[in-house]
């Protein structure tokens, strides 16, 4: 049983989201075929859930992932006397960075700028056309992601929205919005959970699978 079928069989409650969610596979799939990377933010809560998302991402999450033989032998040649712990003790990553993390560069823009562009800014920075930003607000109205939604979109890169069931304005700009079935951050994000972990593990099977 793949992983979308394990989230329905698991949370029946979130099958009315299957078809955005295989969009938002998609999405992310031919992001990472193509080397792009993955460009996460939210708040309060959400700002937790774009860390998390991150950290499965750029690391092992339910399986093992070895470096290629390329990568390893380039260590070794590099670095003979530690290459190989080096190679031992480095993972196979999905890029992914979570915006919510660079705290002088947020706390900077927010006071000399403008506070509701502290994503929008990162977007323009770090987004390569082809990209993808993850945006989660469980209102879908929260001014910080729906801004680093539109910069987003103009620049090219692709937009999948996590909200709850109304999808807010995130809704009218990203290319997929997955809106779980609930009002109230608490019940948004606790549906919202299982749904990253799915599109994790699908998106790591795909590529450290033996």
């Amino acid at each position: 049983m793949d992983q979308l079928a394990q989230l329905a069989e698991k949370y029946p409650d979130l099958t009315v989201c299957l078809p955005d969610i295989q969009r938002a596979m998609e999405v992310l799939l031919a992001c990472y075929r193509n080397g792009g990377k993955v460009l996460i933010c939210g708040n309060g809560g959400s700002a937790a859930d774009s860390e998390h998302v991150a950290g499965e991402l750029m690391k092992g999450y339910l399986l093992k992932r070895p470096l290629p033989e390329a990568a390893r032998r380039k260590l070794l040649q590099a670095f003979p006397k530690n290459g190989r712990y080096l190679a031992d003790h480095l993972q196979g990553a999905l890029s992914a960075l979570s915006l919510v993390s660079q705290t002088a560069l947020i706390t900077a823009y927010a006071n000399d700028v403008a506070p509701d562009m502290i994503f929008a800014q990162q977007v323009y920075g770090y987004g390569q056309a082809g990209d993808v930003l993850i945006a989660i607000s469980t209102s879908g109205d929260s001014t910080t992601v729906v801004h680093a939604a539109q910069v987003a979109r103009a620049l090219g890169l692709h937009t999948i929205g996590f909200t709850g069931q109304g999808g807010g304005k995130l809704a009218g700009v990203c290319e997929v919005t997955i809106r779980v079935p609930y009002e109230g951050a608490t019940a948004v994000q606790e549906r919202q959970l299982p749904i990253y972990h799915a599109l994790c593990a699908r998106l790591e099977a795909e590529f450290f699978a033996e």
